[in-house]
């Protein structure tokens, strides 16, 4: 486990700003009611929200996602809240610290990190990310929950990722990760 109780908060997320893109390989669960969907993904992301995401079941291409300068395009085509999920939850939750005008609350054993439209809760202990809560106009929240801290090029990350959206609960288990300026 990570331990960088004492050092400043602000720092350390200023120490995360010069990432710009975010390549990864991991499984993935989709949950909705009563039916579970496991497989494997690629993914590369940039901080702009830009994506380009494969799923693979049973070693074949099961969904294909991609998204630039706004505009998503998927096949097998998805509805707009599994769109939100993969292109808003994972943009979200991989660049968790990338957040403008936001402000810095102390809590018991963390700091909770609120901006427009999202807070986010940093373990004091670890400085990383333990729930984030993402808000839509109609009312709608996306969340996501975080866990199990991996290091990788000498950036700690949590290699968890649950994310709740209305029914749908997809969770993200990181095998490969790398970060690019």
């Amino acid at each position: 486990m990570p331990s960088f109780e004492g050092k400043d908060i602000q720092d350390a997320l200023s120490e995360l700003s010069s990432i710009t893109q975010i390549e990864t390989t991991f499984s993935i669960i989709f949950e909705k009611t009563d039916t579970e969907i496991t497989g494997d993904g690629a993914l590369t992301i940039s901080r702009n929200g830009d994506l380009d995401l494969r799923v693979y079941s049973l070693g074949f291409l099961a969904m294909e996602l991609t998204s630039q300068n706004g505009r998503i395009k998927s096949n097998p085509l998805l509805d707009r809240y599994k769109k939100i999920i993969l292109t808003k939850g994972l943009k979200h939750s991989l660049f968790w610290w990338d957040t403008q005008e936001h402000a810095i609350t102390e809590e018991d054993i963390g700091y909770r990190l609120a901006s427009l439209g999202r807070d986010v809760w940093i373990s004091k202990q670890t400085l990383l990310p333990q729930k984030q809560k993402i808000y839509f106009p109609e009312g709608k929240e996306l969340t996501v929950y975080y866990d199990n801290p991996v290091k990788e090029q000498n950036i700690w990350y949590q290699s968890k990722m649950r994310i709740e959206f209305s029914r749908y609960v997809v969770t993200l288990l990181v095998k490969k990760i790398s970060f690019g300026s």
